[in-house]
């Protein structure tokens, strides 16, 4: 989704304008899944630049977080970007820079605030807003860097730092059978062993195996003696359905931490479907999905004795 400089320069106030907000930014999500392959999976062959990585803001040099990294993953798919720090139209003019001639932003969302009177009290009222972003590589200085290829090498490095983020988790790990599960009632999570994981092209085994570890720890932090994640009526008969969701995405927002490769799991399939269904019967899914994922992601990184 992308829209000029120009077409949003405040914040949406009119009610019905903030209820399409969210059906818009829901529909640039079903667009890309419903071409058959989750936009968080690398569906090509091939070692350029990293896609997949957490999209940063130039200014503040923090990550995007949530239904936003979804955004500027798609935008990055989709207008071939090379690379992960954004910023505002204005945030580049700061630091000297032009956006050249022609280009279109990227739509990216926030919560804020207004007051309302109920019962003689001031009560704040949470909406959503719209902002535009540029990439980098949209700014008439840029010129494409040297993208650093992962060789065998710090591909080793990296899955050993996976392993070791996921070791300071205490999660309890069982290695036995033939498929990976996670297990609420004993809270356990089951895994084939790393022996059963293959090579595929530009993924390693062991990549393969800490992307799959991932979704497991994104279902292990929804017990109630972590973060207690229960979505109950709201999703009905589609709560299985999203909670996979979210475990997906915990999956792919730590893969980009991590710099794991992480491409479609067999289950993969079965689950798009599902997943659009939720989408398209309720437009704000997405949002709680990806907000989920990102607390998920915070709370296993606060179980760590080191920054990663």
């Amino acid at each position: 989704m992308t829209v000029s400089q120009k077409s949003v320069s405040g914040p949406v106030n009119d009610v019905k304008e903030k209820q399409d907000l969210y059906q818009q930014v829901t529909d640039t999500i079903i667009s890309q899944m419903a071409k058959g392959v989750a936009l968080w999976h690398k569906p090509w062959a091939g070692d350029d630049f990293n896609v997949f990585q957490i999209p940063k803001n130039c200014k503040s040099g923090k990550g995007y977080n949530g239904i936003n990294i979804l955004l500027l993953w798609s935008a990055t798919i989709q207008k071939d970007h090379k690379s992960n720090e954004w910023a505002s139209f204005k945030q580049w003019s700061e630091q000297g820079e032009s956006i050249k001639k022609g280009e279109k932003g990227t739509l990216v969302v926030y919560y804020d605030t207004f007051e309302k009177e109920e019962d003689g009290e001031l009560k704040k009222v949470p909406f959503l807003k719209a902002s535009v972003v540029f990439n980098k590589s949209q700014l008439k200085s840029f010129s494409p860097e040297t993208i650093e290829i992962k060789t065998q090498a710090n591909k080793v490095q990296q899955v050993e730092a996976a392993s070791q983020f996921v070791s300071k988790t205490a999660a309890r790990i069982i290695h036995e059978g033939h498929s990976a599960k996670y297990n609420r009632r004993e809270d356990a999570i089951y895994m084939p062993p790393q022996e059963a994981f293959f090579d595929a092209e530009g993924l390693t085994a062991t990549e393969a195996y800490h992307a799959t570890l991932f979704h497991e720890l994104g279902h292990w932090t929804g017990h109630e003696h972590r973060l207690n994640r229960e979505f109950g009526k709201r999703f009905g008969d589609n709560s299985y359905a999203f909670e996979e969701l979210v475990a997906e995405l915990t999956a792919a927002f730590l893969c980009a931490e991590l710099s794991i490769t992480n491409q479609p799991r067999e289950t993969h399939a079965s689950y798009l479907a599902n997943w659009l269904d939720v989408m398209q019967s309720d437009k704000r899914a997405i949002f709680t999905a990806a907000t989920s994922a990102s607390k998920a992601v915070e709370y296993l990184k606060k179980l760590q004795t080191i920054t990663i």
